[in-house]
């Protein structure tokens, strides 16, 4: 087959979903105009930035573009007399700071091509339906009997993915869509393997499963045909739209916002819960349901873009689920998604933000039950439970399926290794998004923290409790030191023995008083000049009334009065009485 001879080499590695931010970090006045200097961040990364320069002119080409959308974006108006005054640049600052924050925080303008150009043109300079135009004729080379309609555009909400109005040259009255994408930064399958797997899914039968009529690939996109359907998707009907209208005018500002009646909620959501529990049990990774990949044909809901999760495609929730560490599996994530699903079926529009703090009144408690189960601030914090368990829940334990279609997918052994080896590999990178997103939340709620007025004066009251501690810690020591000088500058310094104090162990020693003294046994000591003169002669040898034992003198070191713990500590208090006049 000649399909796409000259491919890309390899997988786009950048993932479209993670979110831009923009900051206007500041403005300079030329001749006749000003131009903004616009710091872009990608993700969490403070090193994912650049900067680019915009004209109101920009901004203004930029607004008239998303028109499309119909919702009413805060543009500051146009100024012809007095537009480059400095406070009204500062001014209009302000304005187009807040008008990027409104496109970047919108879930679907933020993910649209025409954003996504304005604020990282190195990488979205490429024109995507071109190259689509260009793989597709080259398909046609070799396969003449399909024939090109007309290209939807912007039907989808992917970037890298174009569709086709395709018909049959030998029947013009049958419609089909050809979808082309490119391989995204999940696609962990090796190319043998990858291109199997993508020619397997026309095989794949299932009464809840979009048919597929043709698919082929090679080592950087992949190419599916599917039967056109006039009804349109879930959302389609959900929000009253035209299948072959651009995304943008469908969804971003539905002119009537009414759910579903309960018996549809019923019953399309059991037949999803159905069909995501036969691919969870093949061991088939899905993680991309949204109500734009379910097809309604008749009074089924089919699932569609089987494809997505070969071809490595991110998911279009995935700057939800990535908030959230305990929804790490594909498994959970379909589960997750399935809660987004049903909060539009119920209520007609998306939630505001996730976790739903609180929900709105429903057509029934059981709705708002598998509600909190999956799109709550406990649910989120805890994990999802499992789809067998949402099948069990009173919402669609009594839903009775009629069908005699027979579920068929045959996925070989070996493909099976691969498909789990691929799963890992996806939830790998979810889990490391995951904890890097996080370590931000926790270092930015700890700044923000450490920033607020409250803390600041908490770190004044304790720098000046610490600073009134330092001060009398100071005083005390410098009092010591000074006692201390003063008491050895006052003469000799203090008598260390006295004949009232207790015997020193070499005086002990020398009275045969050792043993005793060190036994705590009382002693009783009679002085008598001749053991005195014996014992103390060489420590009363110095002592000017040496001989003299009634009188004291003032100043003398056995003369002065002192206790006999201060000669020896050890020595029994009982033996103080009777051991004073030693």
């Amino acid at each position: 087959m000649a399909f796409m001879e000259k491919p890309p080499a390899g997988k786009v590695l950048l993932d479209d979903t993670v979110p831009l931010t923009a900051a206007i970090e500041a403005s300079q006045s030329l001749q006749s105009h000003t131009e903004y200097i616009i710091r872009v961040q990608r993700g969490i990364s403070v090193e994912n930035s650049w900067q680019i320069v915009r004209r109101y002119s920009d901004f203004d080409l930029l607004n008239n573009s998303l028109q499309i959308a119909g919702l009413s974006l805060p543009l500051p108006p146009k100024k012809l007399i007095g537009n480059m005054d400095r406070e009204f640049i500062a001014e209009r600052q302000k304005g187009l700071q807040n008008y990027l924050n409104v496109i970047t925080t919108n879930h679907i303008l933020s993910n649209c091509e025409l954003v996504k150009k304005f604020l990282d043109p190195n990488n979205y300079s490429a024109s995507y339906t071109e190259i689509a135009l260009q793989q597709v004729s080259m398909f046609f080379r070799s396969e003449p009997k399909w024939e090109v309609v007309e290209p939807l555009k912007d039907i989808g909400w992917r970037i890298r993915k174009k569709y086709f109005l395709m018909k049959i040259k030998n029947q013009p009255k049958e419609r089909l869509v050809l979808s082309w994408a490119d391989l995204g930064p999940d696609k962990y399958l090796s190319d043998k393997d990858f291109q199997y797997l993508i020619k397997l899914l026309p095989s794949c039968l299932h009464p809840y499963i979009y048919r597929v009529t043709f698919a082929t690939a090679n080592e950087s996109s992949a190419l599916l045909i599917r039967m056109f359907n006039e009804k349109g998707t879930l959302k389609d009907l959900i929000y009253k739209a035209k299948p072959k209208d651009p995304f943008l005018r469908k969804y971003c500002n539905p002119k009537k916002i009414q759910g579903l009646e309960l018996q549809q909620i019923k019953t399309y959501g059991r037949q999803i819960l159905e069909v995501l529990k036969f691919l969870h049990d093949k061991g088939f990774p899905y993680g991309h349901l949204h109500a734009s990949n379910v097809m309604l044909e008749g009074d089924a809901c089919r699932l569609l873009d089987l494809e997505n999760s070969l071809l490595g495609l991110p998911s279009f929730y995935r700057s939800y689920f990535s908030q959230f560490r305990k929804i790490n599996t594909l498994e959970s994530v379909d589960v997750h998604c399935f809660g987004h699903l049903l909060y539009e079926m119920t209520y007609g529009r998306p939630p505001d933000s996730v976790p739903v703090d609180s929900f709105p009144p429903a057509p029934s408690m059981a709705v708002v039950a598998v509600l909190e189960s999956t799109l709550s601030c406990e649910a989120c914090k805890n994990g999802m439970p499992t789809v067998s368990r949402l099948l069990q829940m009173p919402l669609f334990s009594d839903v009775l399926l009629t069908t005699s279609e027979k579920p068929q997918f045959k996925i070989p052994t070996k493909l099976k290794e691969a498909l789990r080896i691929a799963k890992e590999c996806i939830e790998k990178r979810l889990i490391e998004e995951q904890k890097q997103i996080h370590q931000h939340r926790r270092l930015t709620r700890a700044q923000s923290h450490h920033g607020s007025e409250e803390e600041r004066k908490k770190r004044k009251i304790l720098a000046r409790k610490k600073s009134k501690r330092s001060a009398v810690e100071n005083n005390e020591e410098h009092s010591a030191k000074y006692s201390n000088s003063n008491n050895s500058g006052s003469g000799a310094s203090s008598p260390l023995t006295s004949p009232s104090s207790p015997t020193p162990p070499s005086t002990a020693a020398a009275l045969g008083l050792g043993k005793d003294v060190k036994e705590g046994k009382d002693v009783h000591v009679t002085p008598t000049s001749s053991t005195c003169a014996s014992a103390t002669s060489s420590s009363l040898a110095s002592c000017e009334h040496r001989g003299a034992h009634t009188a004291s003198a003032p100043g003398c070191e056995w003369c002065e009065p002192r206790g006999l713990t201060q000669l020896h500590p050890e020595f029994p208090k009982r033996n103080f009485e009777e051991s004073r006049n030693l």
